[in-house]
């Protein structure tokens, strides 16, 4: 019986807009802390498991229902699944890639925290393509890897109408630390921009906190959004300014300039709590960026709130940092930068 597994891990932005939808440039990694798994195999038809904790259907009170749907949300991977299986045999169909007709089942598993903006929900749809690809013998000639990462958008904005970018997509599928580029140019003439990998080594050591309690961050997506598609003058200068932070955050990368990134990084932040408000921020995550930047580390959000990475110096730093965040009730993580091994047998 043929199974096979994909994998995706949990991304971190550096710097940049977090998401970016709308024609900017950022600078991204995935992280070997966290990731999402699904594992494909041969069955008689085709069958989407549900997955006991994140797809719950029996509760034993009411208080133990509210309780998981606050941690949680309302919904699972289930539907990720779903709409990602179908919208895969849709661009097969569309591309003319005759797929042959055998039956699967699927199973996936997390660790990726919910609603932080890791991009945990981009995690799971990308393992899902890794994992499909891989059982019905696809590579990037059949699926190009600039294109890969649209059709994974669009199975959560298109089918499932969830707010998101492309951001989260490419860094998942190129894996390690990347340079997105979004211009108009390159959108509309190509269909994708340009992606271009870094050397993971390049990245100063980094920590990571988020809140236990997660909330959806979808509502600072919308505001945004809503903003710009209405020509919003604050919103279109920030956009403006994280393209020349990303850009700015390259070079200091490539010249180890880390003094220079960390003032990148706090004003890639304050931009956005300019734009958006401390009420749409809300408490824990402006909480978050003060407790590190109290302690001298420059903090940022690595996407759309919940959780903060930031720049330690030393051990002794990293010490006070991790003390700090965990009395004050947060999670606390050092960052683990993914070095991709090219040996995906859909690599071309």
């Amino acid at each position: 019986m043929k199974i096979v597994e994909g994998e995706a891990r949990a991304r971190i932005a550096i710097a940049g807009n977090p998401s970016d939808g709308y024609f900017g440039k950022t600078i991204a990694c995935t992280i070997s802390n966290f990731s999402a798994k699904v594992r494909v195999s041969e069955s008689d038809s085709i069958e989407l498991v549900m997955h006991p904790k994140f797809d719950p259907t029996r509760f034993e009170s009411l208080d133990e229902l509210e309780a998981i749907a606050t941690r949680d949300g309302y919904y699972g991977g289930l539907r990720l699944l779903f709409a990602g299986c179908k919208r895969f045999n849709q661009y097969c169909r569309e591309m003319g890639i005759a797929l042959p007709k055998k039956g699967f089942k699927v199973e996936y598993d997390t660790t990726v925290p919910r609603q932080v903006g890791l991009g945990g929900s981009s995690a799971i749809v990308t393992a899902l393509f890794r994992a499909l690809m891989k059982f019905f013998g696809l590579t990037y000639e059949h699926i190009p890897k600039p294109i890969l990462p649209n059709i994974i958008l669009s199975v959560e904005r298109d089918e499932l109408e969830i707010t998101a970018g492309l951001q989260d997509r490419v860094a998942q599928v190129y894996d390690g630390l990347v340079f997105m580029d979004f211009s108009r140019e390159l959108m509309e003439r190509y269909g994708h921009g340009h992606y271009e990998n870094l050397d993971t080594s390049l990245l100063p050591p980094l920590f990571l906190a988020w809140v236990r309690v997660p909330s959806f961050s979808g509502r600072v997506h919308s505001n945004l959004r809503f903003r710009y598609e209405h020509g919003d003058k604050q919103v279109i200068d920030a956009i403006r300014q994280w393209i020349e932070i990303a850009e700015e955050a390259k070079e200091a990368l490539i010249q180890r300039d880390y003094e220079r990134l960390a003032k990148l990084m706090n004003r890639n932040f304050d931009i956005r709590r300019s734009v958006l408000g401390d009420e749409v921020l809300g408490s824990d995550n402006i909480r978050m960026i003060e407790l590190g930047r109290e302690l001298g580390a420059p903090t940022k959000f690595p996407g759309s709130g919940g959780s903060v990475i930031g720049i330690y110096w030393d051990e002794q730093h990293l010490k006070r940092l991790k003390s700090a965040y965990e009395e004050a009730g947060f999670l606390f993580e050092v960052v683990q930068p993914y070095e991709p091994c090219r040996e995906l047998n859909t690599e071309k």
